[in-house]
């Protein structure tokens, strides 16, 4: 199994974020934009026009906002270093593989984070089992992101993760009772 990097770099996507993602205004944006819609400040190099000055052009939630990922791995891997700014056909498919890797890469950074707790044989055996399942040797495709989505392996992945809520009240007695890893993290 070989673990995606679960780091963003905006220079291998193709600003999926900037089209994907609706946001309202509010403190964290200064206008409102549907989801599907570029932002205003996409540039047709795929760049934000206004990067560096995010914040102070009231757009502190694009500065806080991480795909962990899934952006590059969407453009890179599943279309190939395709892009929909160069075919429009692209862009429905390309914001629902987003859409799917974000929940991929946001289950990976879950379990993760439960490898760092003290688990049982069962319970490692099982993690690495999701983890494996997250990141299929074949890589993932537009049909398996769609399998992935209608299937239980994200249910799967919670289950599993909410099961470690004794290990996790274990380790951490000043958490509140009940807490689980999903909480925490």
């Amino acid at each position: 199994m070989t673990s995606p990097a679960l780091t963003a770099d905006c220079g291998k996507c193709a600003a999926l974020c900037c089209i994907a993602l609706p946001f309202d205004k509010s403190d964290m944006f200064a206008f409102d934009k549907a989801g599907g819609k570029p932002c205003r400040h996409l540039g047709r190099d795929h760049a934000c026009t206004i990067h560096d000055r995010l914040s102070a052009e009231g757009f502190g939630g694009c500065v806080r906002f991480d795909c962990q990922g899934a952006g590059q791995r969407v453009v890179q891997d599943v279309f190939s270093g395709q892009s929909w700014q160069d075919d429009r056909s692209l862009l429905e498919p390309m914001m629902e593989a987003f859409r799917a890797m974000r929940r991929v890469h946001e289950l990976l950074v879950l379990l993760q984070a439960a490898r760092a707790l003290h688990l049982s044989a069962a319970q490692r055996g099982r993690l690495n089992a999701l983890e494996g399942a997250l990141s299929p040797s074949e890589g993932w495709s537009r049909a398996t992101l769609e399998d992935f989505m209608a299937g239980s392996l994200p249910s799967d992945v919670m289950a599993f993760l909410q099961s470690l809520r004794g290990v996790v009240a274990k380790e951490n007695p000043g958490t509140r009772a009940g807490a689980s890893l999903t909480e925490r993290v």
